[in-house]
């Protein structure tokens, strides 16, 4: 009798953006910047958009998750940070800064133990988010950055 083959556990960076944690897959963050950056500002640009930044000679626009998750805007603190992430979009390789409140840790999280999430009585947009875990008695959520990031708003980005 042979055991059920075990399901690896996947590897997350979690986040804070105000009391509530996210993760994304640890294979798509480049790195974890400090908020000291020196940021250009757009004009015209939409409301989630910061501004962009230098990453090693490299434009990279930096997306506020509060305000892309429709949550009000909040001061930077010592604890903000900009993930710069490196993800596959509709075949093309993004490199986006994405501003959180604050970074925890990397975690592993077993995928069989991630919930799909209901579509109800939630704040913020349900297809952004892939799944639901729990990570020392907390929930954490596991953002969906293909619908985060949807095609149309890629194009506004693209400033390389």
């Amino acid at each position: 009798m042979t055991a059920d083959p075990v399901t690896p556990p996947s590897s997350y960076v979690t986040l804070g953006v105000g009391e509530d944690r996210f993760a994304v897959g640890v294979q798509t963050v480049r790195e974890i910047l400090d908020n000291s950056r020196p940021m250009a500002h757009l004009p015209n640009a939409p409301a989630f958009l910061q501004g962009v930044i230098d990453v090693r000679g490299c434009m990279v626009p930096v997306v506020d998750l509060r305000l892309k998750l429709g949550l009000p805007a909040s001061t930077p603190t010592d604890d903000t940070r900009i993930l710069v992430l490196d993800f596959t979009l509709v075949g093309r390789v993004l490199v986006i800064g994405l501003l959180v409140d604050r970074v925890f840790e990397v975690a592993e999280m077993q995928t069989d133990n991630l919930n799909v999430v209901p579509d109800i009585g939630i704040h913020w947009k349900s297809e952004f988010i892939q799944a639901i875990g729990r990570l020392d008695g907390r929930f954490i959520v596991i953002l969906d950055l293909e619908h985060l990031f949807n095609s149309t708003e890629i194009a506004s980005l693209q400033l390389q």
